[in-house]
């Protein structure tokens, strides 16, 4: 999805097949190699304070989530309660962890949302952005821990940050050399998305509540991975561990998965075993993360049960405008707000 009036197309459903029956064969072989023995051992270690910090874990991420998801959406002129935000989020989060891909969640809140405020587009926009904030977060902070602390990648992490950030400014170059005046779909695309960043992403009531989001959700990641290897019988310090579980953690964004498993799992294996924790360690810590996010998204299912479609999202709105700081018309708020 891009800041385009068009999307691009989805890819085909025999390709969605194949990466999703990867991301099945490849635990499915490591369960066979590795044995089944330490992962059930450390499912069986779930315990009920496992179980309340994996809750409590969740429930902040999911409500930081929610917030920056709000930040930018109202930044973008798309008026977005806190609470119909957490709960948006809360049925996003349980799809993504029950359903193949890990982002169709977010493709029903963004769709869901851009619907009740009149504009799919914008909606739509508004949760890409929303992610992509988080994503680059993730990414920078991924490249501070990784070379401050001791992992298999952080030989070669200098060479690979350097080849980076060449190619994000060979990036960068060409998208400002593209032309972003005249009626051409290419150039209106850029004109949006120029106008998206500045007002849903940098702008000054925006980039301090996002940045702050991002990173709190991305520590809450981090600690319910660390959470899990504790469960799943590792001892390792904290200094081992927080690396090798975010060389798991930034493994999920790749799309050959089912639900996050698939390359998390391939990923923890191998950097495990490359720390001398244990290959088996490693599959074992990544399936019981996947076991406390599905709890910790269990919220979600209330949700996705009991909640119905709002009924009076477009009543006592029609004299109320939400203006977008990126210079764009002022959209109704007739239809903008949910409810909580």
């Amino acid at each position: 999805m891009t800041a385009a009036d068009s999307s691009p197309a989805p890819a085909s459903p025999s390709w969605a097949r194949v990466s999703h029956l990867g991301g099945v064969a490849l635990v499915a072989g490591l369960l066979w190699w590795l044995g089944t023995g330490p992962v059930v051992a450390g499912l069986r270690r779930i315990d009920a304070p496992a179980v309340g910090a994996a809750l409590a874990l969740g429930a902040l991420t999911t409500v930081c989530c929610a917030w920056r998801w709000k930040l930018v959406a109202e930044g973008l002129g798309i008026r977005l309660p806190l609470g119909t935000a957490v709960a948006d989020c809360y049925r996003a989060v349980f799809l993504n962890a029950t359903l193949p891909g890990g982002v169709l969640g977010d493709v029903h809140r963004a769709v869901r949302h851009g619907r009740d405020a009149g504009d799919v587009g914008r909606g739509i926009r508004a949760v890409v952005w929303e992610r992509t904030a988080g994503q680059v977060v993730q990414a920078a902070l991924a490249v501070v821990l990784l070379l401050a602390l001791p992992s298999p990648v952080r030989p070669y992490l200098p060479a690979l940050t350097a080849a980076t950030v060449v190619v994000a400014l060979v990036l960068v170059v060409l998208l400002r050399a593209l032309p972003r005046s005249g009626p051409s779909r290419r150039a209106r695309a850029l004109r949006a998305a120029a106008a998206d960043v500045r007002a849903g992403l940098l702008g000054a009531r925006t980039a301090p509540g996002v940045l702050a989001a991002s990173v709190v959700v991305v520590a809450g990641h981090l600690a319910t991975f660390v959470l899990a290897a504790r469960v799943a019988g590792a001892t390792a310090p904290l200094s081992a561990l927080v690396p090798l579980t975010l060389l798991a953690l930034l493994a999920m964004g790749l799309p050959a998965n089912v639900a996050g498993f698939g390359p998390r799992e391939g990923v923890a294996a191998w950097a495990f075993g490359a720390a001398g924790l244990g290959a088996a360690q490693g599959v074992s810590t990544a399936l019981v993360y996947g076991a406390l996010v599905l709890i910790a998204a269990l919220p979600g299912a209330a949700v996705l049960i009991v909640r119905r479609r709002p009924s009076g999202l477009r009543q006592g709105a029609t004299a109320r405008t939400v203006r977008n700081p990126g210079g764009s018309s002022p959209v109704p708020a007739a239809g903008l707000a949910g409810s909580a």
